[in-house]
């Protein structure tokens, strides 16, 4: 992986931008700290950092031109079917310089163009500059696991791994008021959108070529809609297949590579086929010894043993998640409060010390219906007899202390959500049960400027995805909670500590199969992600196979009212520092507290987190 920026002028006035691009590349130094480069020629400039992962010689360095100079190329991310195109163009006597996939996948834009993108099985974000037509094309992958912003005007168009490249380029930075109002309910920022206006995300699976300011944006891929015409069994060995393939393509490196095992299934799926194809893989995880209501090393540490893995567990204590929080925040460049994050950074940070490329199980949850809200969503759409009993009880259930600390009170949480849940329409549902406020908490939060009829349409986006199909619910999450929360957690905390993070469950064909299938195959009232289990029962200890969802939470409630306490009060929601920024409403943000410091605290915990972690972003982004 690594950090690709760059630039292209239509004006004078744009040109004056291009001797930034160099500068803009050294903030995304954590996602290539191995190697930097920078082409410029007539009014474009594309700079490079590298993570050296495949042919790790000079002959891969970007950016990379073409032999005639014509094509130039700045690429993050990995092309996993490269040796196979790289063979077919060889036979069609193309001669190669590098044992890169960085040079196939330029030797096969140049020849066929975008049409390159259908066969690619890859994550990546890159632009090749054509310096003869004068044109720039860039392209994402199929579901956004690489980042890609933007941002444009008459004058120039500029792109980057993260935001912060783009603001060293000195662009205005005006808040969106309506991401602002999305984030305060989802505690992200979904794409195409981002906390500033002006900025956007790159769809995924989406390319344009620019010789003008008039961006004309297209998509090349969506996942398969039609029914499949396999059996159970035929579609069981099928996904078996795909995954096996998958792993294996993901498996290429010239450096050392290792996997995080979590305890969790889809984790120890990717763990245990990676292992048949690598002798003595390196698996890795984390345990944390002040909270055993979160600790899955007693998991991980029976599969590893069944696995034969090289094991590695980074226990961790409260003070260790408290002494990375920091650095977590200040990585951030764009608000996003996930609070596991926190969790992913540490991973990552113990995980590079002996890899530098790790296997992930993100995506199965999303593909194959693995969420407590899944569940939950199908409950409500039977509505049996104790669905509408915790609907008619949800007055009385207000008064249970919800909480995410206990088990017990975190079950009280989940049925009060789950109660006012089953008032709503399945697409109001899926919305309320994806964030953590809903519209009317989220206005009082914010002064009376932040225009709600906006919100509302971007909104439809995602819940006019919701239909009497249970399938619906889960290309919705690909769309919004895997894009902008889940990858997006993934990518920034293992490239916060130069780690390349994989993730074989999205390969498109294993998303084309699932997006295929009946969610019956996937979820029932007896369990979730059924065939995903079925198809790889072999390869789970038998105390993984039963265990049910387990999320990370970090000490949140306890550090609010311990070491976060006095930064809370008298720095980052301070009354002055409310009332300096005028965005919140004093008396909400207090309200907000209280219920924190209440027996009662439910969400409000989470919602918190995302004002500090917003005052935090906008004390370093926005008051210097």
């Amino acid at each position: 992986m690594c950090g690709i920026t760059g630039i292209i002028a239509f004006t004078e006035e744009g040109k004056k931008f291009l001797a930034k691009a160099e500068h803009a590349a050294s903030t995304l130094s954590s996602r290539g700290p191995d190697a930097k480069g920078t082409y410029a020629h007539g009014p474009v400039v594309l700079s490079h950092r590298r993570l050296k992962i495949i042919d790790t010689t000079d002959n891969a360095a970007q950016p990379m031109s073409d032999a005639s100079g014509r094509y130039t190329i700045v690429f993050n991310g990995e092309i996993f079917n490269y040796k196979e195109l790289k063979k077919e163009l060889v036979s069609k006597g193309i001669s190669f310089n590098s044992e890169s996939d960085t040079e196939v996948l330029l030797q096969l834009y140049i020849r066929e163009k975008e049409k390159c993108l259908q066969r690619l099985n890859g994550e990546f974000a890159f632009a090749v500059y054509d310096r003869e037509e004068k044109n720039l094309f860039l392209a994402r992958d199929r579901f956004g696991i690489k980042p890609l912003f933007y941002f444009s005007d008459k004058d120039k168009f500029i792109f980057a791994s993260e935001m912060k490249a783009l603001l060293a380029y000195g662009i205005q930075k005006k808040i969106d008021e309506v991401s602002l109002f999305t984030y305060l309910q989802l505690n992200y920022i979904p794409s195409p959108w981002s906390i500033f206006e002006g900025v956007m995300k790159f769809p995924s699976s989406g390319f344009t070529q620019l010789q003008t300011s008039n961006i004309k944006l297209q998509t090349y891929y969506s996942p398969v809609a039609d029914p499949t015409k396999l059996s159970y069994e035929q579609a069981t060995k099928s996904l078996r297949n795909l995954l096996n393939d998958s792993v294996e393509q993901r498996l290429v490196s010239d450096v050392p590579l290792g996997a995080f095992l979590s305890g969790g299934i889809d984790s120890t799926i990717i763990t245990a086929l990676a292992a048949r194809h690598t002798k003595k893989l390196k698996s890795f995880s984390i345990g944390f010894r002040d909270e055993k209501l979160f600790d899955e090393t007693k998991y991980a540490r029976i599969a590893a043993k069944k696995l034969g893995t090289e094991h590695h567990v980074f226990e961790l204590g409260n003070d260790d998640l408290f002494a990375n929080l920091h650095s977590v925040l200040d990585y951030t460049d764009e608000p996003f409060a996930d609070s596991s994050a926190l969790a992913v950074h540490i991973l990552s940070m113990h995980t590079r010390k002996h890899v530098t490329v790790a296997l992930s199980g993100d995506g199965a949850d999303e593909l194959f219906g693995g969420y407590n809200k899944h569940a939950a969503e199908l409950k409500a759409r039977k509505a049996g007899l104790s669905a509408r009993l915790v609907k008619a009880g949800t007055p009385l259930l207000k008064a249970i202390r919800g909480s995410r600390n206990s088990k017990l009170g975190n079950k009280a949480r989940q049925l009060q959500k789950f109660g006012q849940g089953m008032k709503l329409s399945a697409a109001e549902r899926y919305w309320a049960w994806a964030g953590y406020a809903d519209e009317t908490m989220a206005g009082k939060l914010v002064k009376d400027r932040y225009n709600n009829t906006v919100y509302t349409s971007r909104k439809s986006l995602f819940t006019g995805l919701i239909n009497e199909d249970f399938n619906s619910v889960l290309n919705a999450d690909l769309k919004l909670v895997l894009e902008n929360d889940m990858l997006v957690k993934a990518d920034r905390m293992s490239m916060a500590n130069s780690l390349e993070l994989r993730v074989p469950f999205l390969d498109h064909r294993i998303v084309d199969l699932a997006s295929s299938l009946p969610s019956s195959w996937k979820i029932d009232g007896k369990q979730r992600k059924k065939i995903l289990k079925d198809s790889c029962a072999d390869l789970l200890p038998a105390e993984i196979m039963g265990r049910g969802k387990q999320g990370f939470e970090v000490p949140l409630l306890k550090w609010f009212r311990t070491e976060l306490k006095s930064i809370i009060t008298n720095d980052l929601l301070s009354k002055e520092l409310i009332m300096q920024q005028d965005i919140f409403n004093y008396d909400e943000v207090t309200a907000i507290m209280k219920k924190v410091y209440s027996n009662n605290p439910g969400d409000s915990v989470a919602r918190l987190w995302g004002l500090i972690v917003f005052q935090h972003w906008w004390k370093k982004y926005m008051h210097a």
